[in-house]
């Protein structure tokens, strides 16, 4: 993973210093949200355009890794 930047941001002017998706005010606990009431990354997507599928691709990414790195 190297330098890579993070795709979650938290700010005290920015939702309150809610872990968001960076560049956005789209809080990550409405990604995990979607996906707990069975709704899917596109539909999630659809509606939130500000956010990438890059973006949730790579905080999946980001979370699978630190959750493996803690259980090794």
């Amino acid at each position: 993973m190297g330098n890579r930047i993070s795709v979650v941001s938290s700010s005290p002017e920015v939702m309150g210093g809610a872990p968001v998706f960076a560049g956005t005010r789209v809080p990550i606990a409405t990604l995990i949200d979607y996906l707990e009431g069975g709704d899917s990354i596109d539909d999630f997507l659809e509606g939130f355009p500000t956010v990438t599928r890059e973006q949730v691709v790579a905080f999946l990414e980001e979370t699978k890794a630190s959750l493996l790195a803690r259980s090794a």
